[in-house]
């Protein structure tokens, strides 16, 4: 068994708050955004598509570095939020959970996006015609038949977001029992004299973590399926 000392068990707890909240707070937001793109067209969706992708393209500290800008306590909208609720990113877990959250924003959508779009649309249709709202259609039709979708999207999220470091330690640093986070820690450790097999754990940890995630995106999947074709 893989003995972690308490400032270890600090970076992975952290860890595993950050990437929870930003998972949760991501889902209703990817959940309307794969909905928009799967079901309607309109000027520049291309763009907006492009613009929800970016950060899996975009170099991850460049991510951090425009995060860092736009909600800093020096710059307009952070010193707005700071200044009339009280509620401050930089330096702080939430504006790690805030990192990690846009950086797995595109993987938390894509497969929200494909389960929706594989919809067969006359079974929302025919709900509509029984004298069901837009919103009642989404809730009780296309919601349930996307949940593998959901499901996967969500653990695929937690994931990446559990594993962010580039865009994380860019806007809120590298703080112990604040902002460090597993991907933190590690890095920390390799810079240290006698830490590589403090990294080495931390590594085990993370691996054990991700494969987890995975393993339980593709279980409730199934099982999402199977319900859904009443096995």
């Amino acid at each position: 068994m893989l003995d972690l000392s308490p400032e270890e068990w600090t970076a992975v707890m952290l860890s595993l708050r950050i990437a929870a909240v930003a998972t949760a707070v991501s889902l209703p937001f990817g959940i309307a955004v794969a909905y928009l793109l799967a079901r309607k067209n309109f000027w520049g969706k291309s763009v907006l598509d492009a613009l929800i992708h970016l950060p899996l393209v975009l170099p991850p500290v460049v991510t951090g570095y425009l995060l860092l800008i736009a909600f800093g306590r020096k710059a307009p909208l952070g010193a707005f939020l700071a200044d009339n609720f009280g509620i401050v990113f930089s330096f702080r877990w939430t504006g790690a959970a805030l990192a990690c959250g846009i950086m797995a924003f595109p993987l938390l959508v894509r497969p929200i996006r494909l389960s929706i779009e594989a919809i067969d649309t006359k079974l929302e249709d025919a709900a509509s015609t029984l004298g069901a709202s837009r919103l009642w259609v989404f809730a009780t039709v296309t919601l349930p038949l996307a949940l593998p979708g959901i499901i996967a999207g969500t653990m695929l999220g937690f994931a990446k977001a559990l594993g962010e470091f580039g865009a994380t330690i860019t806007f809120v640093s590298n703080i112990p029992g604040e902002t460090q986070t597993i991907s933190a820690a590690i890095y920390t450790l390799t810079q240290v004299p006698d830490g590589d097999s403090a990294a080495f754990r931390l590594v085990i940890v993370s691996i054990i973590i991700s494969l987890a995630a995975l393993i339980a995106a593709e279980w409730f999947a199934r099982r999402a399926a199977a319900r859904l074709h009443g096995n």
